[in-house]
């Protein structure tokens, strides 16, 4: 099978690539160029797409002899990602840009290049499985399972994608990287956005932006206890950082409740106040099977490295509803729920959509 790998600089996507050599593909590496300005970009371990990442994939495609190109995808990765994560927060809703960014570039923009040029497959360093039955599970290292972000992929784009690490933990990723060569089996995983250089998310989102001042309210009283330069800065559960001018009648910490744009209103209140029961959803993609006729009983997780809660999920006019078995705290518009169904051979995941309340 001719596929094309994904290669990114890491030590992820260095290795899947190698073991699509050693599955007998026929593979061409290619890296994702993916700032208009790379020097804006994170460099060593912060962050990933940068020049140096750039080297260190194609390092690592000469080791497996394997052709290697860079793509430039700069235009449209901040189209589809860098203004939908600003227009978001704008929105009062809190985006992940790394699920976006599978969504509409690694597995859209990219896999559909692929496709043209006659590759069958897209290769990635994700860590998750797709089984022989085409089904999505979770990788068996819990702690990098990333079918959170890969939940919002079609059938028809998982059924050209390879996952070769999902039966494999990091540390086994990288005792194959040493031993295959690879200058990058130490190298640091990338944990932050790629796109904001420094680390300041408000300070970038405040760029674009512009100050937006507006009034910080207290959910149990009404009354305005603090002021804020821009909505956009906070996120709902946030604590630290709300600069409150007068505490709580009860000395006890207060959490963003809500974000409310068409007014700039931050609301805030005690920690019992963020608990919810019913999310709602937009959106919906399954790629477990066809769309539920009914009420399903499966585990559904609200955030990136959030735990799995008991729920219902049934769809509805609006797209899903899911009637949580315990309440949760802090579920942000924005952020994704996928849900899995448990599967003896590892959670399988259903679909997911984005949580609009």
């Amino acid at each position: 099978m001719r596929v094309l790998a994904a290669m990114s600089g890491g030590v992820d996507s260095a290795v899947a690539a190698a073991r699509a050599v050693e599955a007998g593909h026929d593979v061409t590496g290619v890296h994702l160029a993916l700032a208009r300005n790379p020097q804006t970009y994170r460099t060593g371990a912060r962050g990933c797409c940068t020049l140096e990442d750039s080297r260190d994939a194609r390092r690592a495609a000469d080791v497996l002899g394997i052709p290697f190109y860079v793509w430039d995808m700069a235009d449209r990765f901040h189209d589809d990602v860098v203004d939908d994560f600003v227009a978001e927060y704008a929105a009062g809703r809190t985006p992940n840009p790394c699920l976006r960014c599978n969504e509409k570039i690694k597995f859209a923009a990219v896999l559909d290049r692929a496709v043209a040029l006659g590759f069958d497959a897209v290769v990635t360093g994700h860590h998750a499985r797709l089984g022989a039955d085409g089904l999505l599970r979770r990788s068996v290292d819990a702690a990098k399972d990333q079918s959170y972000v890969l939940a919002v992929l079609t059938r028809a784009q998982l059924d050209r994608s390879i996952f070769p690490l999902g039966d494999s933990t990091k540390a086994e990723v990288r005792a194959e990287a040493a031993r295959r060569g690879l200058a990058v089996a130490d190298k640091p995983d990338s944990h932050d956005i790629c796109f904001i250089a420094d680390g300041d998310t408000r300070g970038f989102l405040a760029e674009r932006l512009g100050e937006a001042p507006g009034q910080v309210v207290d959910a149990l009283t009404g009354a305005v206890v603090g002021s804020h330069s821009g909505a956009y800065q906070y996120t709902v559960g946030q604590r630290r950082g709300l600069h409150l001018d007068r505490p709580a009648p009860d000395g006890r910490p207060r959490y963003v409740l809500s974000i409310t744009p068409i007014t700039n209103t931050v609301t805030v209140g005690p920690a019992e106040a963020l608990e919810v029961s019913d999310v709602r959803a937009t959106r919906p993609v399954w790629t477990g099977g066809p769309r539920p006729a009914g009420p399903v009983e499966c585990g559904v997780q609200l955030r990136a490295h959030g735990d799995v809660v008991p729920a219902a999920v049934e769809v509805d006019a609006d797209g899903l509803r899911a009637s949580l078995r315990r309440p949760v705290r802090g579920v942000a518009a924005g952020q994704a729920i996928v849900a899995y169904r448990p599967d003896p051979a590892g959670d399988v995941v259903l679909g997911s959509a984005t949580i609009t309340g």
